[in-house]
């Protein structure tokens, strides 16, 4: 992915560059079938499940993930480029057991979280445009090794990619040109920053311009979490109606592996279900900014 946006600064305006994305893990989940007497100790096997229930628990194979966050040296504008950072980030393999023990103590099943290797560079370019004015591109590559066969699927190409990418990038001494409001005077030029598979906006307070998110969901400068959002959903913007709505249709079955799936899910399962009807009028939908119209000449 490629963000390009424009900084006003001069000789000592310096610029951070962080990205976050999740790497994948994928857990699956095995059942003890036989018991090996040893010379020492007594061995269960396993084998993969769909589903295992232990004293009303549920334990099912899905795709857990792990945040990653790489921030790179601050970057003086005065270079005009900071390069390519090939080795930005590399994760090595792993795979990691852990043991699901019944009501009598016995291992009956086992969790097998399995993350493969993940490599990253990413290339940082800075050039002066105008006076006191740059062009800044930054470059997220995914380097690591996958080949693709016919058989290939998506969720093996998952494992291995970079999942919702965001670029965040901060000024020192300098301040981001809004790519969607740019002052007139630098429209052209700010119609010409390439974006491939990202939004770069400006966030932080109304009018603050030292820092940019550069996301790969289209979103407006400063965006804020509506007021009428009662909690921590999907991404608190704009689809909890549909999210509260579509969590209260789960079936019994489908709330009790939501509630024993991880804390956050359990609370988003509980407050779902306790919010008062007058909540879920306000998430319905909300007119701001009223104006009156210009009377047509």
């Amino acid at each position: 992915m490629q963000t390009e946006c424009l900084v006003e600064g001069n000789a000592t305006t310096e610029i951070e560059v962080r990205v976050r994305f999740l790497q994948l893990v994928a857990r699956t989940v095995g059942k003890a079938t036989v018991l090996k007497s040893g010379s020492s100790s007594a061995v269960r096997e396993f084998h993969p499940v769909d589903r295992l229930v232990l004293d009303d628990r549920v334990y099912q194979p899905w795709e857990e993930a792990i945040e990653r966050d790489v921030i790179l040296p601050m970057c003086n504008l005065d270079a005009l480029g900071c390069g390519l950072v090939p080795g930005a980030f590399n994760s090595q393999a792993d795979k990691q057991f852990e043991h699901v023990r019944d009501s009598t103590g016995v291992s009956a099943g086992v969790i097998i979280r399995e993350r493969k290797p993940l490599c990253a560079a990413i290339e940082v370019l800075g050039q002066k445009v105008a006076d006191a004015l740059f062009r800044i591109s930054v470059r997220v590559c995914n380097t690591t090794p996958f080949e693709s066969t016919n058989q290939s699927r998506r969720e093996e190409a998952l494992l291995s990619s970079m999942v919702s990418t965001h670029t965040v990038l901060g000024v020192t001494h300098g301040k981001f040109v809004s790519l969607l409001a740019p002052p007139e005077s630098l429209a052209e030029l700010a119609s010409t920053c390439k974006n491939i598979g990202t939004w770069p906006v400006l966030v932080g307070e109304e009018g603050q311009r030292d820092t940019l998110l550069s996301s790969p969901i289209i979103l407006y400068d400063y965006p804020q979490i509506a007021q009428e959002s009662a909690g921590d959903l999907f991404d608190g913007t704009e689809i909890d109606e549909i999210l509260s709505l579509r969590i209260l249709t789960l079936t019994e079955d489908e709330k009790r592996e939501m509630s024993q799936s991880d804390e956050r899910a359990r609370a988003m399962l509980e407050r779902t279900e306790a919010m008062p009807e007058e909540q879920f009028m306000k998430l319905h939908g909300v007119l701001r900014g009223l104006r009156p119209l210009k009377e047509v000449q």
